[in-house]
């Protein structure tokens, strides 16, 4: 489909396979560069955004690389998804919102449906869920996705593999819990699935490929995949079913990308 879309955050893990992705599609793509646009500056992001014309723009930045700014987290995750849901009302342009599971705390009990009340009262998920509620009232037309931990190929940027590759380089084992079901997700499933949403009805979403498998068995099946390089122990450590549910939109089970899974 060709087309225009503005990324937030096209540097980033998913930022970056999304670019890619629409790219092979046929689409123009428009990173934004908060250098050149700073996202304090309203009538700045208005003109940019009017003046690139996108079909849709796609917000998945987070304050991932903090410049020490005082309330940066709040700003970027916070009040820049305001003005962008706000901007993209008014132009009359799709808006894709990346969301996260982490909008639920620990305390919560999985798995969560869309009716399920997001609780994270602090940090990041508290970000994100006010940001979520903010969306939805500067623009009723908005997509908000919460998206799951990605599971990329590389050991590079924020996914389960660099995850990982970095616990085996610390501490020479990865200790994998066998009572966590986390809400996780392919890379490349989750960037098309993304661009189908952009063209889905406006509400909210839920990304996971997680079925029934925990941690443990998740990292052995990623450790098969990947020639054995990590020593996978199992531990009882975290006890937490985060999946989501959304039949509206199915992902590929793990299954299907993870053969080695039981």
């Amino acid at each position: 489909m060709a087309g225009r879309a503005i990324i937030t955050g096209a540097s980033g893990t998913v930022g970056s396979s999304l670019a890619g992705f629409l790219r092979r599609q046929g689409m123009e793509v428009i990173p934004w560069d908060r250098r050149t646009v700073p996202v304090d500056d309203y009538w700045a992001m208005e003109r940019f955004v009017r003046e690139s014309a996108p079909d849709v723009l796609y917000h998945l930045a987070t304050a991932s690389q903090p410049t020490g700014r005082p309330g940066e987290s709040w700003l970027i995750n916070y009040e820049w998804t305001s003005e962008l849901a706000w901007i993209t009302r008014t132009l009359g342009i799709r808006f894709v919102f990346s969301s996260t599971a982490l909008v639920f705390s620990n305390d919560a009990r999985g798995p969560f449906t869309r009716d399920s009340q997001p609780d994270a009262a602090e940090g990041y998920g508290y970000e994100k869920r006010r940001a979520e509620e903010r969306a939805f009232h500067q623009n009723p037309e908005a997509r908000v996705v919460r998206l799951a931990w990605q599971i990329g190929e590389e050991p590079t940027g924020n996914n389960m593999v660099a995850f990982l590759e970095d616990k085996m380089r610390q501490e020479g084992r990865v200790r994998a819990s066998t009572r966590w079901y986390p809400a996780c997700a392919l890379l490349d499933d989750t960037v098309k699935a993304l661009h189908e949403l952009a063209g889905a009805a406006p509400g909210l979403y839920m990304l996971d490929s997680n079925e029934r498998w925990t941690f443990y068995e998740i990292a052995r099946a990623l450790n098969e995949r990947h020639g054995g390089r990590w020593r996978v122990e199992p531990s009882e450590d975290f006890v937490f079913d985060q999946r989501m549910r959304d039949e509206r939109i199915r992902l590929p089970s793990l299954k299907e990308r993870l053969p080695g899974l039981p």
